[in-house]
């Protein structure tokens, strides 16, 4: 199986850790995968490093040179099937008409209903099979039109890590100035205005006299960090919470953490809640999306109202209180990543997706 894989996005989130991911698998089973992607990108940075065959496009009109690339690429009638991981792929795929010489995948994330527009639709016409990484997921895909049986589900995947050693644990804590008597909340992701994180912030504030050894560490960049910096100040909180901005070793926030908090108001599933329960951190998020896929609500996590600030904190407070059962839930959390969203059986559902396409 020799399947074209290819993402124009330039930044890393969860859609390119997911390609990556999907790559070295492909390999690992001997399936001589290939990556297009932008010049510079870091999916391409980080594909070349881990041995993965890695074209690259310009960043300008990039979707019409991705689509003469890809045209090029394909001449020869190797690839068994074309799969767009985002969707400026699924545009350039698309404008090359590689759906006519290998069956087209579309892989999708977001809850967001697809364009009405013709070229959009089209697009989507054009593919084979849609594979939503979630059940909310591909349930906004059947309603904005795509017949249900082009649509399969393949949950995101996270690699299992080894269970945590005291050693590993406090060197992780140390790198953000944690001593042995704080306890660390934590959230990853792009710092922006729908990812919820002001009512964490809000919650820590709350929780301040009942627990004055605890604090926040917000781990990401985006365009709304400005406003939580002011928002911190506002609530006198600059001791308490920690901005370390873009972690390329991600894994050193999830080793550190005791709770971590997912406060996503719109999410297609969430892979730094995966990650984070798969190290057995004891997770708080909210109702809705596809977060009731993942968490089995009093059992491998909390969920709570979304926006509800008493309750984030109460639920934050029943964890940092009681440590055998946030042990409880942090062991059942990572059961449920290891049975239902490891890499190896994400890995798995796109080679069936690929072999039936």
């Amino acid at each position: 199986m020799i399947p074209l894989i290819v993402d124009l996005d330039t930044e890393w989130r969860g859609g390119q850790n997911q390609a990556l991911l999907l790559l070295k698998g492909l390999y690992e089973r001997g399936h001589a995968a290939e990556l297009l992607t932008a010049k510079g990108s870091s999916l391409g940075h980080r594909a070349k490093k881990a041995g993965i065959y890695v074209h690259e496009v310009s960043r300008g009109s990039f979707r019409l040179a991705a689509a003469q690339k890809i045209r090029w690429l394909m001449g020869d009638g190797r690839f068994d099937v074309v799969h767009a991981n985002e969707s400026h792929a699924v545009t350039a795929l698309w404008l090359a008409g590689a759906y006519r010489k290998a069956p087209f995948v579309i892989s999708r994330r977001v809850g967001f209903a697809l364009n009405k527009g013709w070229i959009a639709r089209k697009r989507y016409d054009a593919a084979r099979i849609v594979a939503a990484n979630s059940e909310w997921v591909a349930e906004q895909v059947v309603n904005s039109g795509v017949p249900r049986e082009k649509v399969r589900v393949v949950y995101e995947g996270v690699e299992i890590p080894d269970l945590l050693t005291v050693k590993t644990r406090e060197a992780a804590r140390a790198t953000f100035g944690i001593g042995p008597q704080d306890k660390l909340i934590g959230c990853v992701g792009a710092v922006q205005a729908d990812k919820g994180h002001e009512f964490v912030i809000r919650a820590l504030g709350k929780l301040r006299t009942e627990f004055p050894e605890c604090k926040l560490l917000i781990a990401g960049k985006g365009e709304y960090l400005p406003q939580l910096e002011a928002l911190v100040a506002e609530l006198g909180l600059q001791s308490r919470v920690i901005f370390p901005g873009f972690l390329k070793e991600i894994a050193t926030v999830y080793e550190a953490l005791d709770i971590f908090v997912f406060p996503s108001l719109f999410e297609g599933l969430g892979t730094s809640l995966l990650a984070a329960m798969s190290y057995g951190v004891p997770s708080v998020t909210f109702f809705g999306c596809a977060l009731g896929e993942i968490v089995e609500n009093g059992k491998s996590g909390i969920q709570v109202e979304a926006r509800n600030v008493d309750e984030i904190a109460k639920a934050i407070a029943l964890l940092l209180g009681n440590s055998a059962l946030a042990e409880r839930m942090g062991r059942a959390g990572r059961e449920r990543i290891a049975q239902k969203f490891s890499a190896d059986q994400m890995v798995a559902g796109m080679l069936d997706i690929y072999a039936v396409a």
